[in-house]
């Protein structure tokens, strides 16, 4: 009977110890589990620049997390991201998250934030060299890498663009891009010019024309890009130029002149480039058009190009604070000239608003 007690008391002795072992076990699980969620990997945290990849799978983005230190442990935080129905919600990208963050911080940031990106502002009226520079000071590609891919005939044809290079076509906009790695320059002249085809879509709600249309309308609009200085005035300008290629005049306009003498040009416009017949954008001496857009134009002047302001001015000069006066006939802007060009003040004459 002694004995039959005894065994019974170490059964039961056994039991309890196993549960405290369970209970151990679980207890020390879920202090892990608590401070795993609730404390951070440093304190005070340090700033890290963490890259997610497309296309990078969970597992690789939290191995590379706890390899920085931004978390402790990798499992635990594929179950936080499980609870939480994110594991396909992280975005490629760079990111900012700093190891005195918890890991809740940690996954909001990389499911709900645009993570860190690069601004390149390109206003309407920029060559494509211009672009280029503007591309490279903002570290979305470099001048080099651009100026070939603006001139790759494969990318060209993808578009449908029968020109040496996609001048015209890069169009003006701010765009927002997460830092590429490595030169995306390539990747930035496609960006702009699927841009320009949307808002093409905008100035041709029919539909498109053909390709010699579009690139007529194209260097129609980056002459009146160049040419406005007061927005309004787009249309007119147009006008006048509509007016003088019916007219089978010439178009003379500097700017024309200014592109053809390339990134070089010092800003002084003599009368041996007016003269010059080997500039082929010298609208001075060479009838029509000039051989290929002059910068990009925006919306508003393709606009602006297609809807020419219907009127019968056929001339037109700056007249210092942006405006433009325009004449009829060629007396009447001659006498423009003297007042507003001839006699100007030159400490406040400016050429746009």
């Amino acid at each position: 009977m002694a004995r039959k007690r005894t065994i019974i008391i170490s059964l039961v002795t056994l039991v309890l110890l196993a549960g405290l072992g369970v209970a151990g076990y679980y207890g020390q699980k879920a202090r892990l589990e608590k401070r795993f969620l609730t404390v951070s990997p440093e304190t005070p945290g340090r700033d890290l620049i963490f890259r997610v990849e497309p296309g990078q799978p969970f597992t690789t983005i939290s191995t590379n997390l706890k390899k920085i230190g931004l978390i402790t442990d990798t499992s635990r935080f594929l179950e936080l991201a499980r609870f939480h129905g994110k594991t396909a919600a992280i975005r490629a990208g760079q990111f900012k998250l700093s190891t005195g963050w918890i890991p809740a911080q940690i996954l909001h940031e990389l499911t709900t934030s645009a993570g860190i990106m690069k601004r390149a502002s390109i206003r309407e009226g920029l060559t494509w060299w211009q672009t280029a520079d503007k591309i490279q000071a903002a570290g979305l590609g470099t001048s080099k890498g651009f100026a070939t891919a603006v001139a790759d005939p494969v990318l060209l044809a993808r578009y449908g663009i029968k020109a040496s290079d996609a001048e015209g076509f890069l169009f003006p906009e701010t765009y927002l891009l997460t830092p590429p790695t490595g030169d995306q320059s390539a990747y930035m002249v496609e960006t702009m010019i699927r841009e320009f085809f949307r808002n093409a879509e905008k100035a041709w709600p029919d539909g498109l024309p053909q390709w010699e249309e579009i690139y007529k309308i194209v260097i129609l609009a980056s002459l009146v890009e160049k040419e406005s200085g007061n927005v309004s005035e787009r249309g007119r300008i147009s006008g006048v130029f509509h007016n003088r290629l019916k007219k089978r005049m010439l178009i003379q306009a500097d700017p024309t002149i200014i592109y053809g003498l390339g990134p070089d040009f010092d800003g002084n416009i003599r009368k041996s480039h007016l003269r010059d017949k080997g500039n082929p954008y010298n609208t001075y001496v060479i009838r029509g058009l000039p051989p290929g857009p002059i910068c990009s134009p925006g919306l508003d002047a393709l606009m602006a190009a297609i809807h020419p302001e219907k009127h019968n001015y056929l001339y037109f000069v700056a007249k210092g604070d942006g405006s433009h006066y325009f004449s009829k006939t060629l007396t009447e802007h001659n006498n423009a000239v003297r007042k507003y060009q001839l006699r100007r003040n030159r400490k406040t004459y400016r050429s746009t608003q």
